[in-house]
């Protein structure tokens, strides 16, 4: 293989999110059909060891990650991580079926220039054979993905120093399509089959279309509840630290609610409309069946019902783990709290059992 990104691993990893603000650890295990969290932690960030996605300070992120892997009381030394989908480049080709593994490698490296817009020596790149291409049996489509190896060493560095072997890299729009898997089955309805998963985090907004199950669409764009916390430390005159903390805990002033919640929660619901104007623009859909928000901003109180109204589609907040059992390790009430910003910890974590 020519890199990690996308290689089956069949003993446990822990899923390790590594977000703007935050270092998100999950590990499942599964006893028959039933699946159990077995360990959880989050820790926060300091500002700017992670901009726009990229890490900026490994040592740092590192040191946090140690910090959770403590907390969680997680005994599992392997982890997996992902990398955004901005940064990594995604190209279905089409390959002669009896070609073995070593073969196709050779011939995506001599073609690469074909696909990948970076010198090869700086690219880290992976493929996974997709199945036969319709109407040709001799014929198979590859996923073929490609990132810069700095951004792919920068997170495996990371959790080494956190004190993990790194066993996968993944790409986040993977993850999450591998934990829709969990969410499927809470939506309520006949004929659901496309589906808008919108990821609301600190800084960003990140919307997957899925159609029966598989990503068709992602894009990213620059917004999040970080801007919320920003109008409350504006307001009332206080530091990040505290705005944060009022913003989860509560003992804002009476106008908090009118002049500030609901105001940021109308600007959610705009960006979730342009988000999915711009999916319909670009493709042959022109509806979704269901919207699932997540992220740690689309807990905010009432926030599914507003969209669901202004969007006039059915809309749920995301839990991962909604049928799953919590082990003794566990803060159930925690990881119920957390819960929408997990999705691409739990899809990492759901890599024990490929």
């Amino acid at each position: 293989m020519l890199a990690n990104l996308f290689k089956k691993k069949n003993k446990a990893v822990l899923g390790v999110d590594i977000s703007s603000t935050r270092v998100k650890l999950i590990e499942l295990t599964k006893n028959n059909d039933r699946m159990q969290v077995e360990a959880y932690a989050s820790e926060i960030l300091p500002e700017n060891a992670v901009v726009e996605q990229s890490i900026s300070d490994e040592e740092v992120v590192g040191g946090v990650i140690k910090k959770a892997l403590t907390r969680s009381r997680s005994t599992c030394k392997r982890g997996a991580v992902a990398v955004a989908g901005s940064a990594v480049i995604t190209k279905t080709i089409q390959m002669a079926a009896d070609m073995n593994d070593d073969e196709r490698e050779n011939q995506i490296k001599v073609e690469a220039d074909q696909y990948i817009p970076y010198p090869l020596e700086e690219v880290a790149m992976d493929f996974e054979v997709q199945g036969p291409v319709e109407g040709n049996e001799q014929q198979v489509d590859v996923l073929l993905a490609a990132c810069r190896k700095e951004t792919v060493e920068l997170r495996e560095d990371s959790i080494e120093i956190g004190g993990l072997e790194s066993a996968v890299v993944d790409v986040e729009a993977y993850c999450i399509e591998r934990a829709y898997q969990l969410l499927e089955p809470q939506l309520e309805g006949d004929n659901i089959d496309t589906v808008a998963i919108i990821d609301i985090g600190a800084t960003m907004t990140t919307l997957n279309v899925l159609h029966q199950g598989s990503i068709i669409y992602n894009r990213e764009q620059m917004f999040g509840g970080q801007q919320l916390t920003e109008e409350i430390q504006r307001r009332y005159g206080i530091s990040a630290e505290e705005a944060t903390r009022a913003k989860l805990e509560g003992g804002l002033p009476d106008d908090y609610e009118t002049e500030i919640l609901l105001p940021f929660k109308e600007s959610v619901v705009q960006q979730v409309s342009r988000s999915l104007q711009f999916f319909y623009s670009s493709s042959q859909y022109n509806d979704v069946d269901y919207v699932i928000l997540a992220g740690g901003t689309s807990s905010l109180d009432g926030l599914a019902q507003l969209v669901q109204e202004k969007i006039g589609t059915p809309a749920l907040i995301a839990n991962p783990f909604a049928n799953m059992t919590v082990g003794p390790k566990v803060n159930a009430q925690m990881l119920s709290n957390d819960a929408p910003g997990l999705l691409v910890a739990c899809g990492l974590a759901l890599r024990s059992f490929d």
